[in-house]
């Protein structure tokens, strides 16, 4: 291989990683609840990443590679950090929003914490297939478990969530009246 098809095939790889921050930083914080972690995740990763550019085999698991490394970084992370911080002690709601958007962000900020509640492995699972859209065997391929894990742990936090969001959601809508 020449040296330009080198530098162009590093450009390419620069832009993919580029482009791929906002969706990890997503999930890094979906997972972590914590944003100075989740950027260091996200710096993590891409760092290791780019160190380890060449070793990726199909350009077109790109994605799927980048997650796989942040899922190593955050288990790195919790191997060092052996306390972990209590999820209901954070403040997730959003105090600056327009009084339009107040509705909405109270509905995010619901669905965090109910998703903040669930076991990691289970938050793992639902916020890639359900929030990133990856497929079961993508996910599998990322946390390195098998598709079946997938599937049961998803449909365990499906259920967990919705035992958690329903009684606040019906508590939240107005209830109508039927007039004769």
């Amino acid at each position: 291989m020449g040296i330009r098809q080198l530098l162009c095939r590093s450009r390419e790889f620069k832009k993919t990683l580029e482009v791929s921050r906002p969706r990890l930083y997503r999930i890094a914080y979906a997972w972590t609840h914590n944003p100075a972690l989740a950027d260091d995740l996200v710096q993590e990763t891409l760092t290791k990443a780019w160190q380890k550019h060449d070793q990726l085999r199909d350009p077109g698991a790109g994605e799927a590679w980048l997650f796989s490394i942040m899922t190593n970084c955050f288990r790195d992370h919790h191997r060092r950090e052996r306390e972990a911080e209590d999820i209901d002690d954070m403040d997730i709601a959003c105090d600056h929003c327009l009084e339009t958007e107040h509705i909405r962000s109270e509905l995010a900020a619901r669905v965090r914490a109910a998703i903040a509640r669930l076991p990691q492995g289970q938050r793992q699972v639902v916020t890639l297939v359900d929030l990133e859209g990856f497929s079961y065997n993508e996910v599998s391929s990322i946390l390195g478990i098998p598709s079946g894990t997938v599937m049961s742990r998803l449909c365990r936090a499906r259920a967990a969530l919705k035992a958690l969001l329903l009684p606040d959601m019906a508590a939240a809508t107005p209830r109508m009246r039927r007039v004769k």
